[in-house]
């Protein structure tokens, strides 16, 4: 890193540049600037690092605008958002632009030294075994599944010490990332060359006239969005063996310079390789073999498929609570928009056919009165707090209830932030069982006093389980973002800007509050579908367009159109009305 901005020092040592803060200008070489301007060959930069406006000469790359502005970040520059887009640093500035340099404290930041260590692992490998097939699958346990020749070949040790090897010798020798552009039809070719299938078939689907690829020395690949100008801006990483294939461990958002610690997480793997082992079945491993299918009526069987999938899911998991002789209350958890509540209502469906009675509590409707809901760092209401629940009324009523006595249930009015009262009642009986739904219910601080054998515990996400191809994961946070953007917008009034803006707080919960729990599930519940993202471009897309070109919500709001756009659009005509895709679409027979 430090040689990369030493080369770019060096070149730029005799530029020319003025500096205006305010009121206050410093000028270096102040005729040859004059000069620069009499022909028109200097263009105004606002770099909101240091809130400096800037006059540089036309053609000036991202990296020897970050030298000139002498920017202090806390970590190593990876990128810079230039109006609002995320560009890579050899980017060439020929207008007057916005500038803000970031690390990997950034969430773009992360995104990018992602793809690029990515390529990185995907260059070891086609080095060192150049007939291999590697798939970087899906996030687990802090860091990415990867598997070569199929989940079913364990990789042995010898292979991952080769791979590691080799990795650090890419980056340490800091190889340049080339950045090409071409027609679609001659990229086509390139990649037809290297066997690389899985992108052949996304690139023939998407109908784009030109192409961008990535190149390493000999090495080509192909991704979505920005990578980092060499391979020497990932110098943090390490491979580890994990069930039968690799773990490519990153660096801690809590602390970059480390390496994220690794947690067991072996009840969300195996839902993860539920889910591939049916995509293998219906041979979609990826969005290009996807998009194929979507050109045709074929589709409609796939919905049909998937939802069936769904059920048979629920009905498994309601299969084991009945087995589970003495549990009285279900408990189901999980992150925003993972279908909870819809979850929770197919699943009393399914209990019924039992023989059980099922009663669904919200938690929500034991929310404290509004002046009572803790503060966050900010000040502002953190209504993802356990405390923002009255936690003692919450756990009297429950011991009641399983007591066999009559409770009144609160309705919390999110209009005016209190609790009301309005005569409903509920007791149970000896079919009776409670289905909590809420954000804390694996939290073992919840119900203190309630035995752990009267509970059963349901942890539902949306777990993506197609690629956009062998190197290109589809993260869970942008599905769910995504279904939140759509279900806001219909049904609370919220613009996308309200939804992104409101996103990192909800993360900053979830990471809180819900995913430390995952793993104490007795069963999970993945609500993703695989054709979802098809369907949900068609509302997605026009909400996305309203966000402005120029706020801090565009860089988020550009990033998911050039996403959505990878999926052949599909209607939603043949989407049932219980589907979980109906609480964020509309069009439920379940009442909400």
């Amino acid at each position: 890193m430090e040689e990369v901005n030493r080369i770019s020092s060096t070149t730029i040592q005799s530029t020319n540049v003025k500096i205006s803060t305010h009121n206050i200008t410093t000028t270096h070489n102040n005729k040859q600037i004059q000069k620069t301007m009499t022909h028109n060959n200097s263009v105004e930069i606002f770099c909101k690092n240091t809130n400096q406006k800037i006059e540089i000469p036309i053609g000036l790359s991202l990296m020897q605008i970050y030298t000139l502005c002498n920017v202090k970040l806390k970590h190593n520059l990876i990128a810079a958002r230039v109006n609002y887009k995320v560009e890579d640093l050899n980017y060439i500035v020929f207008r007057p632009k916005d500038i803000e340099f970031i690390d990997i404290n950034n969430h773009s930041g992360q995104m990018v030294y992602l793809r690029t260590l990515s390529m990185v692992l995907a260059k070891a490998v086609y080095d060192l075994y150049p007939d291999a097939t590697l798939r970087i699958e899906h996030p687990i346990s802090n860091g990415y599944y990867c598997t070569i020749n199929g989940r079913n070949n364990k990789i042995t040790p010898q292979v991952i010490n080769n791979i590691k090897q080799k990795m650090r010798s890419i980056v340490d020798n800091n190889l340049p990332i080339e950045n090409r552009e071409r027609p679609t039809a001659e990229v086509i070719e390139i990649l037809k060359q290297r066997n690389q299938e899985d992108r052949v078939i996304l690139l023939e689907t998407l109908g784009l006239s030109y192409a961008r690829y990535f190149q390493i020395g000999n090495y080509i690949d192909y991704y979505i969005g920005v990578l980092a100008p060499t391979t020497g801006y990932v110098d943090v990483f390490d491979i580890q063996p994990y069930h039968n294939g690799i773990l490519l461990c990153v660096p801690d958002t809590n602390n970059p310079t480390q390496i994220a610690p690794i947690i067991n997480q072996p009840k969300l793997f195996e839902v993860f390789n539920q889910f591939a082992q049916w995509n293998n079945v219906l041979e979609l491993e990826n969005v290009g073999q996807f998009n194929k299918t979507a050109r045709t009526t074929s589709v409609y069987n796939l919905i049909k498929i998937s939802e069936a999938l769904h059920e048979r899911s629920i009905a498994a998991i309601a299969d084991k609570i009945q087995q589970q002789n003495e549990a009285k209350i279900v408990l189901i958890s999980g992150p925003s928009s993972s279908g909870k509540t819809t979850f929770s209502k197919r699943l009393s469906i399914q209990l019924s056919i039992l023989g059980m009675k099922p009663e669904i509590i919200s938690m929500d409707n034991y929310f404290v009165n509004r002046e009572d809901t803790p503060l966050d760092e900010n000040g502002n209401w953190d209504f993802e707090h356990l405390h923002a629940l009255d936690l003692p009324l919450f756990n009297q009523h429950l011991t009641q209830l399983l007591n066999g006595e009559q409770i009144d249930c609160p309705t919390f009015n999110f209009e005016d932030g209190h609790r009301y009262y309005y005569g409903q009642k509920m007791q149970m009986n000896s079919k009776t069982i409670l289905i909590l739904e809420g954000i804390h219910a694996l939290n073992p601080n919840l119900l203190p006093n309630i035995p752990q054998n009267k509970t059963y515990k349901i942890y539902v996400s949306a777990l993506t389980s197609i690629s956009l191809d062998n190197h290109t994961w589809i993260p869970a946070t942008d599905t769910r973002l995504i279904r939140r953007m759509v279900r806001d917008y219909k049904f609370r009034k919220y613009s996308a800007i309200d939804t992104i803006n409101r996103w990192p707080s909800v993360r900053r919960g979830e990471e809180k509050w819900i995913l430390p729990y995952q793993d104490q599930a007795d069963s999970m519940f993945n609500s993703s579908l695989l054709f979802e993202m098809a369907v949900l471009r068609r509302h997605a897309e026009p909400i996305l367009a309203e966000v402005p070109q120029y706020c801090e919500e565009y860089t988020e709001a550009h990033r998911l159109i050039r996403f959505l756009k990878y999926f052949h659009p599909v209607n939603d005509n043949e989407i049932p009305p219980t589907s979980l895709l109906r609480e964020f679409l509309g069009g439920s027979s379940f009442k909400y």
